[in-house]
C-alpha cells in the first residue's frame, strides 16, 4: 500500500464517524505534540501560529521554510503539525489546537455544521479541471446521461459527492438516477480496476493516477459545473487578534503558487516526494492546476452555501447553515 493508499484510507475511516456524529469527540491521528501546544503560548503574551497542514503546498512551504523567515520580525513562533485529513484539520481548529491550514470545500461544511467558530481567509481560484467522472479505458459510457442505472464509485460527503449530483442535475438525470457506491479513494481504484465499478468520481492526484496508470478516461470533469476550490482557514479568535500574521500566512502560500506556477518541473518533482507519487503522475496534476489565491467573496460564500444546503437536503449534516451572514477575513 502506497502513502498515498493508506491517507486514503485513514481519510475514510475517519469520515465515517464525522459523518454519525460531527466533529465531536476525540481527535484520532494527532500528532502528541500538537496537543501539548494549548492556550497556554497566549497566557504568556507569546506569538504563536499553529499550521495544520495536508501533504501538499503547505508541505513545500514547510520546506522552504519561507514562513519562518517572514514572521521573524514580528517575534512570532512557528509549530507545524500534519494531519491526513481535511476533517481532523478543522477538528484540531475547533478545539484550539492549530491556528492555520488549507482545506478543500466539503470538509468546511462538516465544521460548521458541527459549530466550529471556522472562518475563511483565503479562496483559491477555481480549479475544475482537477475532479472528474472517470471510465475504464474499455467502457461502453459515451455520455453522462450512459450513468442512468449504472454504479459510481466517490467518497461521501467529500467535493466529488457535490459535484457529481449537480453533474446529474445538468443532464436531467436526478442523484438518485445512478447506483451510489460509497468507498474511499484507494478502495474506489481496486473496484474501478476489477470492474465492480462502472464510473469512478474522484479528484487529484487520485485522478491523474489513473489516467498515467490504468489509461482511464474522463466522461467529464467539473468545468462548467462546479469550482471545486481549496480554502485557507483560521478561526474566528485568531483573525481578531492576529490579522497582521494572517496576512503574511496568505501572502506566503500565495508565493509557493507563484514558484509551482513558474518552475512546474520542479514543483511535480518536490510533489512526487512529498505524495510518494511517479514524477509523470505529479507532472500531469501540475499541468492542469489552476494558481492564484484571492479573498473570500459574498459569491464564494454562496458557493460554500450550495454545498452546504445539498448536504443538507442529502442529510450528511444535520442543520441547514447559514454562511452569509458573517464576513469572512481577507487574506
Amino acid at each position: 500500500m502506497t502513502r498515498l493508499d493508506l491517507t486514503s484510507a485513514f481519510i475514510d475511516g475517519r469520515r465515517r464517524k464525522l459523518l454519525g456524529a460531527g466533529l465531536a469527540g476525540g481527535i484520532a491521528g494527532l500528532a502528541p505534540q500538537a496537543w501539548a501546544q494549548s492556550r497556554s503560548g497566549s497566557a504568556r503574551d507569546e506569538r504563536v501560529l499553529r499550521v495544520g497542514y495536508q501533504k501538499g503546498w503547505l508541505s513545500i512551504l514547510k520546506k522552504q521554510g519561507t514562513l519562518e523567515k517572514l514572521l521573524a520580525p514580528l517575534g512570532v513562533r512557528l509549530s507545524w503539525v500534519e494531519f491526513n485529513a481535511g476533517p481532523v484539520q478543522l477538528e484540531a481548529l475547533n478545539v484550539g489546537s492549530i491556528d492555520f491550514g488549507d482545506v478543500g470545500e466539503a470538509p468546511p461544511i462538516f465544521a460548521q455544521a458541527a459549530g466550529a467558530a471556522l472562518v475563511y481567509a483565503a479562496a483559491s481560484v477555481p480549479r475544475p479541471a482537477q475532479e472528474a467522472v472517470l471510465l475504464p479505458k474499455d467502457s461502453s459510457i459515451r455520455s453522462v446521461q450512459d450513468l442512468k442505472g449504472k454504479r459510481v464509485a466517490y467518497n461521501k460527503g467529500s467535493n466529488v459527492h457535490y459535484f457529481l449530483v449537480k453533474l446529474l442535475e445538468k443532464h436531467g438525470l436526478r442523484y438518485s438516477d445512478v447506483q451510489s457506491v460509497f468507498l474511499a479513494p484507494a478502495d474506489a481504484r481496486a473496484a474501478f480496476e476489477r470492474g465492480a465499478v462502472d464510473a469512478w468520481a474522484i479528484w487529484d492526484p487520485f485522478l491523474a493516477a489513473a489516467q498515467q496508470s490504468l489509461g482511464a478516461k474522463v466522461l467529464a470533469d467539473a468545468s462548467g459545473v462546479v469550482s471545486n476550490r481549496y480554502y485557507l482557514f483560521t478561526s474566528r479568535d485568531y483573525a481578531t487578534h492576529n490579522a497582521d500574521v494572517l496576512r503574511i500566512a496568505v501572502d506566503a502560500v500565495r508565493g509557493v503558487e507563484a514558484w509551482a506556477e513558474k518552475n512546474r518541473a520542479a514543483a511535480a518533482q518536490e510533489l512526487s516526494q512529498v505524495l510518494g507519487l511517479e514524477q509523470s503522475i505529479t507532472g500531469l496534476y501540475i499541468q492542469r492546476y489552476s494558481y492564484g489565491l484571492g479573498p473570500v467573496t459574498r459569491e464564494i460564500l454562496a458557493e460554500q452555501q450550495g454545498i452546504a444546503d445539498t448536504f443538507y437536503e442529502l442529510r450528511l449534516i444535520p442543520r441547514k447553515l447559514n454562511l452569509l451572514h458573517a464576513a469572512p477575513v481577507q487574506g
